[in-house]
């Protein structure tokens, strides 16, 4: 399935440009109207960057946490590095444990508080131009409807446009 993704200038502008794609043959249930009257970006699912870089933070650290873990474990038994004089083998074995479990947790903070909110570039620019009072028109569809819609929807002379295949 694909996605077309246009913003409009104003409410005129988007009902005009639904007229014309309907008159054309494009079914009403694939065109979705982000705007003032119409559906939100909370509820068409267009969240905000941060909230997915959070949420994929927290996902990959409940991976990386416990790897960390085994890995800080295994690498301070194979080395006997004593990290504490006043400690015995086996605490000196969990805090190395600790300390990879950490050092997870910290990657997982950084690789998608820095990788996964630049992939969500697009949610941003396009929450941006909602909050602007802008209308963002998404129509869902095969690869031939996208590009009848795409043909149409030019003459109205979008702000921006851009066309994006849904993940596998």
């Amino acid at each position: 399935m694909n996605y077309l993704v246009t913003v409009l200038a104003d409410k005129q502008q988007v009902e005009e440009a639904c007229t014309t794609l309907k008159q054309d043959g494009v079914p009403s249930k694939t065109l979705t109207i982000l705007g003032q009257g119409y559906q939100s970006a909370d509820e068409f699912g267009l969240v905000a960057p941060n909230y997915q870089a959070n949420k994929r933070a927290k996902k990959l650290a409940y991976m990386l946490v416990p790897f960390g873990f085994a890995a800080g474990y295994i690498f301070n038994v194979l080395t006997g590095i004593q990290l504490f004089s006043f400690t015995n083998p086996i605490m000196e074995h969990i805090i190395g444990g600790i300390l990879g479990a950490l050092s997870g947790f910290l990657g997982a903070i950084i690789v998608c508080g820095g990788v996964c909110f630049i992939s969500n570039r697009d949610a941003l620019t396009y929450r941006n131009r909602f909050n602007a009072g802008k209308y963002i028109l998404v129509i869902k569809g095969q690869d031939n409807l996208i590009r009848q819609a795409t043909r149409l929807l030019r003459q109205f002379e979008p702000e921006y446009i851009q066309g994006y295949e849904e993940p596998v």
